[in-house]
């Protein structure tokens, strides 16, 4: 998914020891983009903004 707009940040959540790390752009319109920051053109997840609530609502309570 070509999204030029998307602004990419590193995941609170990756780790810091270079190993596995994703990237999230939250700031499109009714989609949440995910993708593998050491393989930025291997592909790219999109969920709804919902969809992506839940799932970093979950991730958080699995602590």
């Amino acid at each position: 998914m070509d999204q030029p707009d998307a602004r990419w940040r590193k995941s609170t959540r990756s780790g810091t020891s270079g190993g596995n790390c994703v990237e999230v752009a939250d700031n499109l319109t009714g989609v949440v983009l995910v993708r593998d920051t050491k393989d930025r053109d291997g592909g790219t997840l999109s969920f709804s903004p919902a969809s992506w609530r839940g799932f970093v609502a979950m991730a958080k309570n699995a602590d």
